[in-house]
């Protein structure tokens, strides 16, 4: 079986239900760090020894962001990075949310 780095995020039309917390656990496990909130999304903060590397950063995820369609809200400061992903179509978590969480743990 693929692990969830290696899979694409599946374009949301609407009309699912969002995932239940029963089917979030399974796939929260599989990335590292990533804090389930509300089960409505997941949010991680990555830490850098400067402005330049956590833009460096950005500029990556914003790249599979745009590879995969699915868009996270990315928060840059000096020294950190901020993740929040969630599929905004349904206002909840999807399998895809958890596949963008791996690939850009693999940035």
């Amino acid at each position: 079986m693929a692990g969830l780095a290696e899979k694409t995020c599946v374009p949301c039309r609407g009309g699912v239900p969002p995932l239940t917390s029963e089917q979030i656990k399974p796939l929260a496990a599989q990335v590292e760090n990533w804090h389930v909130i509300n089960n409505h999304h997941i949010e991680k903060e990555f830490k850098f020894p400067d402005f330049k590397t956590a833009l460096d950063f950005t500029n990556k995820v914003g790249a599979i962001a745009e590879e995969q369609g699915h868009h996270p809200d990315i928060y840059l400061a000096w020294g950190k990075v901020g993740v929040k992903i969630w599929t905004h179509k349904i206002d909840g978590l999807t399998e895809s949310d958890f596949i963008l969480a791996a690939k850009i743990d693999k940035a």
